[in-house]
């Protein structure tokens, strides 16, 4: 495993822009909810159950993912080099990128929808060539968990538990599949940036978004927290394999039910801390 990353001190920096405190947080009281889910949309595997009891302590949560804009002026207050960077790549969805680059990129065994593009960082979400400009709003992408971390403490934030992440996504509904309820596109209407189509061929977009979305989009949860389901994964505090690798939860634009329905609340998966990928981002707790 890679080290983390050090950030700079502030005298070597000199003033920047500031932590945001609890700005765009959302305090949540806390309390007793049925965690995990047992039916026919499990992942076998994934240790979505059992569903048993969970008690969360009151705590406060971004209303929304992390944005683009926000990560830049943490790395500006710090000079902070991402993991991505720090490699030289990062992996990005194949139907995003140039012909050329798609052909000459290097794709992992077993899921050849991913390419390792050179260049790729949460700057330079599809490597040399893009930017971020007009995603300001967008979750920042090409983030680790070493480096969400880091952004976090700055911030006097920190990463949510796996149970903080599911009682908030779920806004307050008993067991109900997604943050609205268990109807996917309830009265016709897309509540989340999901893959329409033929994964991995097409995206129909019917949602209204191919790729990331802004972090605001569409309608909030009960609670008011924005796509907590599609658009970015978010990390997790806490472990799935001790020393090996780290929840995320909340699935991403990439997430089809022919391959990867785990756009539900109670749905998990994991990668390792020092991981990086279009599609993966993170919202912070406090308290």
């Amino acid at each position: 495993m890679a080290p983390s990353p050090v950030l700079p001190s502030g005298r070597d920096r000199g003033p920047g822009p500031r932590p945001p405190g609890t700005k765009g947080m959302i305090r949540l009281p806390g309390g007793t909810f049925r965690m995990g889910n047992e039916d026919e949309t499990a992942n076998p595997g994934d240790g979505e159950g059992p569903v048993r009891e969970v008690a969360v302590g009151p705590f406060l949560i971004d209303a929304h993912a992390v944005t683009t804009a926000r990560f830049a002026a943490f790395v500006k207050a710090t000079g902070y080099v991402t993991e991505a960077e720090r490699f030289g790549w990062s992996y990005v969805f194949a139907g995003a990128l140039p012909p050329q680059i798609a052909r000459t990129s290097p794709a992992p065994a077993g899921t050849p929808w991913w390419r390792a593009v050179e260049g790729a960082c949460w700057r330079a979400p599809e490597g040399p060539g893009s930017t971020v400009d007009g995603r300001r709003r967008h979750p920042v992408v090409h983030v680790s968990w070493n480096d969400a971390a880091a952004y976090a403490g700055w911030a006097g934030r920190r990463l949510p538990t796996e149970a903080e992440w599911e009682y908030a996504a779920r806004g307050g509904l008993d067991q109900a599949r997604y943050p609205w309820g268990d109807d996917l596109t309830p009265r016709g209407h897309w509540r989340c940036n999901i893959w329409q189509g033929e994964f991995p061929r097409y995206d129909t977009a019917e949602d209204g978004r191919a790729g990331t979305a802004p972090v605001d989009a569409y309608r909030p949860n009960a609670f008011g927290l924005y796509n907590t389901v599609g658009n970015v994964w978010e990390w997790a505090q806490n472990w799935w394999s001790e020393g090996q690798s780290r929840v995320m939860r909340g699935g991403s634009y990439l997430c089809h039910d022919s391959y990867c329905n785990r756009y539900r609340v109670a749905a998990r998966t994991s990668n390792t801390p020092e991981s990086s990928s279009g599609n993966i981002g993170f919202r912070c707790a406090a308290g």
